[in-house]
């Protein structure tokens, strides 16, 4: 079954989950109408492409990575349709709309054919780190061919002997005198390293400068190109494509920098702080990508729940259809209000971000989105491969390779336990409290919009969450109780986005069924919020010498 883009569902979180009419100039007309071309682009070039890529991987050779023919020609016309334009800006020839538009179309790639979005994903980043970052000369001479999707983007961070330590980066910067740096060393794990989509790739690469401090305030950000400007290869290239678990098509690199040609973006040893830049936009869009997943993941279960009959019905003796079974029921309940409560709260934090008047909101939203949506996702994809039964696990269904691919959202751009450890130890801390205080006004606001059950829930779970932020912050180093106050968090922050939707379900395309998925997961899902609560406020044994206990 191929994925059908869920455009009156999202249109639905933009208005009344994410309040998308806050944003100056937002037209709703214009919206829809555009999301429904995007849609039928979508369902009728790319998501032809998702079994196609699975079956033929991205190959290195003769020195350059090449993607499958189809691949190549869907982006021609993706990038001649002008998709890639939406929010970029405008004086570098994009169209300047809400990145809540590009969100909402980079899901629907994701959920069509997520190796193809995977391509195309750190682009956006890179222009926002640029336009950010960069000087005048550097906006004028590399956005435009970003913007134009002449060229695509890398992040080029993780190192053989430095994953998620990026103050171990050994890579080296060294300046010519005349403007320019020399990149000599290794980079792995980079997303869309080389191909042949585009004829150039723009990377930005974390590297040490001469006598520049250890740790991550030694690191410098740089902008070096697979093509020199002269016309000839710089001195970058795959060393090997990674075969991998799922996204198959999407070339997942190992990079050589052997004296490649480059030039400082930003300010030298600030470099971190630059990436993050790009990090942070990045964050926000795995989570979109995982929620793409989770959709089509959904879609299949309740296509296949409609059709395989098991059993007789009740009533009539006739063939019963499995989504009469009272757990295949519960499955398909939990997919539909994990995906949908994700989506409103991942185009919620769009919307906070495009409008920049709660920095500390955004601060806290970013990694509870990136964690909780992956986990969600990968939750959803399991329970597709569960309503299929013995034909989840055959790739005729296409449920298993929804698994594949989306279980690496849960570990790139930063794994959920490193996350949750930032959210517990620094996010909850940082600016004297204030954003986790963003995060209760936020909840509080959804309280007051919601009624009835539905009020009450969640008002109880704002108290469990608050009761666990306290012990945490009375307990440091109980960092293992990390991932529980992110799930607890993500938890809540869901539950907030289903009370927004509730409250308009009236105006929903579907009232019955918005109706019935805030209920669920205020009786299911959001109720989990007390006994994780209660765990992280007991004393809680954790050994001190787990190497005595695993030898």
């Amino acid at each position: 079954m191929d994925y059908r883009a869920p455009v009156d569902d999202i249109l639905f979180a933009l208005r009344h989950g994410a309040d998308a009419q806050r944003l100056p100039g937002w037209d709703p007309d214009a919206t829809r109408e555009l999301l429904h071309e995007a849609a039928r682009f979508i369902e009728g070039e790319i998501a032809p492409l998702d079994p196609e890529g699975d079956r033929s991987p991205a190959r290195l050779t003769g020195g350059r990575v090449q993607v499958a023919p189809a691949f190549r020609s869907a982006y021609a016309r993706y990038r001649q349709s002008g998709w890639g334009r939406l929010a970029a800006p405008v004086a570098y020839g994009g169209e300047g709309l809400p990145q809540a538009l590009a969100a909402s179309l980079s899901e629907m790639l994701a959920g069509a054919c997520a190796s193809f979005q995977m391509m195309l994903s750190l682009v956006h980043g890179a222009i926002r780190a640029i336009e950010i970052c960069g000087s005048p000369a550097q906006c004028e001479r590399y956005l435009p061919l970003l913007v134009s999707g002449d060229w695509l983007a890398t992040m080029c961070l993780t190192e053989p002997q430095a994953g998620s330590n990026l103050g171990a980066i050994r890579t080296t910067a060294t300046p010519d005198g005349a403007g320019q740096w020399t990149l000599r060393g290794e980079k792995i794990f980079i997303s869309a390293g080389d191909h042949d989509l585009t004829d150039n790739i723009l990377h930005l690469v974390l590297a040490r400068t001469p006598g520049a401090p250890g740790g991550v305030r030694g690191l410098s950000l740089f902008l070096c190109g697979a093509v020199r400007p002269d016309g000839q290869r710089n001195a970058v290239h795959c060393m090997r494509v990674e075969e991998k678990m799922g996204l198959h098509a999407s070339p997942t690199c190992h990079m050589a920098f052997d004296g490649a040609r480059a030039e400082l973006l930003g300010t030298e040893g600030e470099g971190l702080a630059h990436m993050f830049v790009m990090m942070n936009a990045q964050r926000l869009d795995v989570a979109v990508q995982a929620t793409g997943l989770a959709q089509v993941a959904t879609q299949r279960a309740r296509d296949y729940a409609a059709q395989r009959c098991q059993g007789t019905l009740e009533n009539s003796g006739q063939p019963a259809p499995i989504l009469h079974h009272p757990d295949v029921g519960r499955m398909l309940l939990t997919q539909m209000a994990l995906t949908e409560g994700c989506r409103a709260l991942n185009l919620r934090t769009c919307v906070e971000l495009e409008l920049g008047n709660d920095a500390p909101l955004i601060e806290f939203l970013t990694p509870v989105c990136k964690a909780f949506s992956t986990d969600s996702a990968v939750d959803t994809a399991q329970l597709a491969i569960q309503v299929h039964g013995g034909y989840g696990y055959l790739r005729e269904f296409r449920v298993e390779q929804v698994l594949r691919d989306v279980r690496i959202t849960q570990i790139y751009e930063g794994t959920n336990g490193i996350l949750g450890k930032t959210l517990a130890n620094r996010v909850l801390r940082a600016h004297n409290g204030e954003s986790a205080r963003a995060f209760r006004r936020d909840v509080s606001e959804a309280i007051a919009r919601a009624s009835g059950a539905t009020a009450s829930a969640l008002d109880e779970a704002l108290g469990h969450w608050n009761s666990a932020a306290i012990a945490l912050q009375q307990r440091r180093a109980m960092l293992h109780l990390a991932t529980p106050f992110m799930r607890l968090t993500g938890l809540l922050a869901v539950g907030a986005a289903w009370a927004r939707l509730e409250a308009s379900a009236d105006l929903s395309p579907n009232p019955q069924r918005t109706l019935a998925g805030a209920a669920f997961y205020r009786d299911w899902l959001l109720s989990e919020c007390a006994g994780i609560a209660a765990r992280i406020r007991a004393p809680s044994f954790f050994p001190a010498r787990l190497d005595e206990i695993c030898a």
